[in-house]
């Protein structure tokens, strides 16, 4: 797997630049800084870390993250082995670094990772801490080409069983916030950070999220959720309201958004107000998985200001997917997408502001009694003026997708058209056409859809819309 992705990746990169970059210069000022630079290296065996798989370790590796911090910094490593562990957290200018022929395993039980205040899927609430967590630090990093083992198929199977009990009472919306699983790292309140060439197996949760930092890079990441099943909520990268993001080189076959931006949810998310902008994404590949990039379906700070380039769709359920709710707010803007591969992805393209009824919008059926705090915040009434988010100002070049089922699923709504949307040399074989409804100030240069029933798209209440050199 770790030769393929870097083969694949190779060939992305060298395919020919038949895009134009943005050109700003927020683009230069992205990803980690700083790197711990200190020559102190302490190894977790010297502290007894038991490298069989059997044991615990995470009181010995602790103890030498701690350790290292103390002395300022430098690099924590490992003897080849398994090591078992919960939650770690990595400190001030320390790098962990889990080498080749190492493995750290997640023990299963909830009660090795302590809740923590953070936010899930939008919502501020606790939730448990993750594999390795670096929280309110500055200057740190997980590096190396081994291995974290998530054992997400406990949470998987708990999650499916609360579904089985909770769809049928319309809390659908609840299932995601009430199961409690582990994500594998978590990058919050921190800045200069670097997470690179490691492989992340069977995530529990998300894979890596990114919440609330600064400066951070995702590099070389080989994570791959779908051993040993598919499941649910297995996110392969998170960036949430965060800043001056980087990240590249990751090959990710996930259950879920295989690169995905969040900003908040609804009345909480507005609170926070909080946005995720100044992000770089290239030179990445997705295989199965929801999305390639998401954008959403979080967007009540507003998610603005990226870059996406060089990447690659393998059997991907979506490629370019905006998505939010009625009562999200907020929107995303500013957005730049170029040199764009897919092959059997079923949609190319999906743009939509009703994502998801079901999970995107929390209701009561009937009175239950005493109900859990973050119910009560999801369920607080968000005001239309406030709810209704706004999509705008992205441009999308150089797309070519080859077995697809439909090309195109935009769908605005009357109170908020999709705005100033430019796409050029883009082409997509698929079965069905797709639709285009209620936007706004579009513009189609050189947009050739091929479907295998020869139908057009579908187009419905567009204003100031423009095709030129187009067969669609």
């Amino acid at each position: 797997m770790k030769r393929l992705g870097a083969f694949l990746i190779a060939i992305l990169l060298t395919l020919p630049f038949t895009g134009k970059s943005s050109n700003n210069d927020w683009t230069k000022d992205v990803g980690a800084q700083s790197f711990p630079d200190s020559k102190n290296t302490l190894s977790v065996n010297e502290f007894d870390a038991n490298k069989g798989g059997l044991i615990l370790a995470t009181k010995a590796i602790q103890t030498a993250i701690d350790s290292c911090a103390a002395m300022g910094g430098g690099k924590v490593v490992f003897e080849p082995g398994m090591y078992l562990t919960g939650a770690l957290f990595v400190k001030n200018n320390v790098n962990l670094h889990i080498g080749k022929d190492v493995e750290l395993r997640g023990v299963i039980g909830l009660e090795y990772y302590p809740d923590i205040d953070t936010r899930v899927a939008g919502i501020e609430m606790e939730w448990p801490a993750a594999i390795i967590n670096i929280i309110d630090q500055q200057n740190a990093a997980v590096t190396g080409k081994g291995t974290i083992h998530g054992q997400g198929r406990y949470h998987w199977e708990r999650y499916w069983q609360l579904r089985e009990e909770y769809t049928p009472k319309g809390l659908r919306w609840a299932s995601d916030y009430d199961c409690k699983r582990v994500r594998t790292v978590l990058v919050s309140n921190s800045k200069d950070v670097t997470i690179s060439d490691l492989t992340m197996l069977q995530a529990g949760f998300w894979t890596v999220h990114v919440l609330y930092s600064d400066h951070v890079t995702v590099d070389g990441l080989i994570i791959n959720n779908n051993i040993g099943g598919h499941g649910p909520s297995t996110d392969g990268v998170d960036i949430d309201s965060s800043s001056k993001i980087l990240v590249q080189n990751c090959d990710i076959d996930c259950n879920d958004d295989n690169i995905c931006l969040k900003a908040g949810r609804d009345a909480d998310g507005i609170r926070v107000n909080r946005p995720t902008e100044y992000v770089v994404i290239r030179n990445c590949i997705s295989r199965h998985g929801g999305g390639l990039i998401t954008f959403g379906s979080e967007t009540s700070g507003e998610i603005r200001y990226v870059e996406v380039y060089n990447l690659q769709a393998n059997n991907t359920n979506c490629a370019i997917r905006l998505k939010s709710a009625l009562t999200r707010g907020g929107g995303v803007s500013n957005v730049n997408i170029y040199n764009i591969e897919m092959n059997n992805v079923r949609i190319p393209v999906e743009v939509t502001l009703n994502w998801n009824p079901s999970y995107s919008y929390a209701s009561l059926e009937e009175e239950m009694g005493k109900i859990p705090d973050y119910w009560k915040v999801m369920l607080e009434e968000v005001p239309a003026e406030k709810g209704i988010p706004l999509f705008k100002n992205v441009s999308i070049k150089n797309v070519n997708a080859k077995g697809s089922t439909v090309a195109l699923h935009i769908s605005g709504i009357e109170d908020s058209y999709i705005q100033n949307f430019s796409w050029e040399d883009i082409n997509i074989e698929s079965e069905r056409p797709g639709h285009v409804k209620y936007t706004k100030n579009w513009s189609f240069k050189n947009f050739n859809v091929k479907s295998k029933n020869g139908q057009k798209v579908e187009f419905e209440n567009n204003i100031d819309m423009q095709i030129s050199n187009s067969d669609m």
